[in-house]
């Protein structure tokens, strides 16, 4: 897998990126209240969709997520 001329590439996020659990939690909000149930007749059908739930969601539903990374190295 190390050869640069694979396909597919792994990149393997830092231990303390903390941050991203928040844009994980944000995509499986979006994951169940749009695609989870949604039916999609094109790519731009898709895409108005995502965009308008987006619009949406930032209206009605918007709150800051909940920090809780205490800056601790994490051990197993």
């Amino acid at each position: 897998m190390s050869d640069p001329s694979h396909r597919i590439v792994f990149h393997y996020p830092p231990k303390h990126s903390s941050w991203l659990n928040q844009i994980e939690i944000w995509l499986g909000i979006l994951g169940r209240k749009l695609l989870h149930r949604g039916s999609f007749t094109s790519r731009d059908d898709l895409r108005t969709q995502v965009l308008a739930f987006i619009a949406y969601y930032n209206n009605t539903m918007a709150r800051p997520f909940k920090w809780t990374y205490q800056g601790k190295v994490l051990t197993r």
